[in-house]
């Protein structure tokens, strides 16, 4: 099979698999307890008011009509319009996937690297004490409970020392002064990211590290190594270019996906430092019943998923020639 025909196949597969999801999370949200009205209505509005609100929202149709035009609209690039905004879903979107965007794809890139390259090194110290210490300190940043640590920095670098912002993404007075340049917004940004950045990466970078030691040490035992050995190819050379490039294909896949899953925000970071991102806009939808807006962040997050498999999966075949499709 030649990689352009794998690559059909696995749209038409992506594509079925979308439509399942997309019938799934419509049937899951119409059908789950909790009234969106009821959040809406204002004390004095009256039952006629009431009921046509319901009529505006069309939740006075039957769901399979509300199903097939939710359908209609969503090829027609339309995502309906957010229950508690009165926005259109698609720009509330548009609106917060940069945030999540910038911090959660600096942070897994950036744990990705150091995962990696300390990983390679420690795999090919095995059984000494920095091995050991390392590995430890990964497995113990692997295992971090998320919002014990954040709130961790938040009290130590953030309260006590006072040195980062504890919450949001910018401070109101620096981008409403005129005064304030591009560079100053900018470094603004940077500042508010620290916190919610490094807690992101010690979450990621001990898997990325475990992952790329025990890949590491795996492919150490194979043939090609040991033939480079005997050729009296420098032991740097054979650790950074023969061994490393292979043992970080299962980073690949594990970093691919990370992306992928990142879209939705990390719903517990951005919820912890008020970071306003797709994530927190995703609790905030299913907390309030606001079917449009959950919907279209649980259908972006699918999409991406899934489109994020089919590139990790040809990326395969060009990081190393022995995989065909």
């Amino acid at each position: 099979m030649t990689l352009n025909r794998y690559i059909f196949r696995r749209l038409i597969e992506i594509g079925i698999s979308f439509f399942i999801i997309l019938t799934g999370l419509f049937l899951l949200f119409h059908l789950a307890p909790g009234d969106p009205v009821a959040r809406m209505v204002d004390p004095g509005m009256t039952a006629e008011d009431e009921m046509r609100l319901i009529a505006q929202l069309g939740l006075d149709q039957p769901l399979g009509h509300r199903y097939l035009k939710f359908v209609v609209n969503l090829f027609r690039g339309n995502l309906g319009i957010s229950f508690h905004y009165g926005q259109p879903v698609s720009r509330i979107i548009a609106d917060r996937l940069p945030n999540t965007i910038l911090l959660f794809t600096t942070a897994v890139i950036l744990s990705a690297i150091a995962g990696v390259w300390l990983g390679k090194i420690i795999a090919w110290r095995k059984g000494r004490s920095v091995d050991t210490a390392v590995t430890i300190g990964a497995l113990v940043c692997h295992t971090l409970f998320l919002p014990w640590i954040a709130l961790l920095l938040i009290w130590l670098l953030g309260y006590q020392l006072g040195w980062f912002p504890i919450t949001g993404m910018i401070s109101a007075e620096v981008w409403i002064d005129p005064q304030a340049t591009l560079l100053t917004k900018l470094m603004d940004v940077l500042h508010h990211m620290v916190l919610p950045l490094l807690t992101l990466f010690l979450i990621h970078f001990g898997s990325y590290l475990l992952i790329m030691r025990s890949s590491m040490l795996d492919t150490l035992a194979e043939d090609y190594i040991y033939t480079a050995r005997a050729k009296g190819l420098p032991e740097r050379m054979i650790r950074d270019h023969h061994a490393a490039p292979n043992a970080a294909l299962p980073v690949v896949t594990s970093v691919g996906l990370s992306l992928a899953f990142s879209i939705n925000g990390g719903a517990l970071t951005e919820k912890v430092f008020s970071w306003p991102g797709i994530g927190r806009e995703l609790v905030f939808a299913v907390s309030n019943n606001d079917y449009p807006l959950a919907l279209g962040c649980f259908l972006l997050i699918a999409v991406v998923v899934l489109l994020a498999n089919l590139v990790v999966d040809v990326l395969y075949a060009f990081l190393d020639p022995r995989i065909r499709y």
